[in-house]
């Protein structure tokens, strides 16, 4: 049964917050909800077999702050780009060397980069020592590697111990 369903707590809330979501039952929503909720956990079940410790669990709180704030402003300066277009742009492509590592650290630092207006992570090196960052208004390449590095690499590195 486990194999089938490895969440099963999970399951039924997905398929009960499906529900609500539709804000009506019919049994085809029903049938299609309970489709969803058991191939997302057989889909993510790999997901749940890393061990994650947070060592600074209020260094992690503060960190959630940061991200937010960090993105509020960074929509704002987005918005600056659009709505004022003699600003001039200046994308570019950096290869950002992570001084963490873990595969959880690593995908949360390439997260909060994408969640962060105006930057994506394109690409985690293949030995996992670098991210392939896009900015999409960069002055001064190594300026945006001590911002990340001051701002969020090293605040991951005391949450996680890496």
């Amino acid at each position: 049964m486990s194999k089938f369903i490895p969440a099963p707590w999970l399951s039924l809330f997905l398929l009960v917050f499906w529900l609500l979501l539709q804000n009506s039952i019919t049994p085809g929503l029903i049938v299609l909800g309970a489709v969803f909720a058991l191939l997302i956990p057989l889909y993510t079940n790999r997901a749940r077999d890393f061990r994650l410790t947070l060592h600074r669990p209020l260094k992690a709180l503060q960190y959630i702050v940061l991200l937010i704030i960090d993105i509020i402003l960074s929509n704002f300066n987005i918005a600056a780009i659009i709505l004022l277009p003699q600003r001039k742009v200046k994308p570019a492509l950096i290869e950002y060397p992570l001084d963490i590592t873990g595969e959880i650290p690593t995908t949360i630092l390439a997260s909060t980069i994408s969640l962060t207006p105006g930057t994506i992570t394109a690409e985690v090196s293949r030995d996992g020592r670098s991210l392939l960052i896009h900015g999409l208004n960069v002055q001064d390449p190594e300026a945006m590697i001590e911002q990340i590095k001051n701002r969020y690499e090293r605040r991951l590195k005391e949450i996680f111990q890496c």
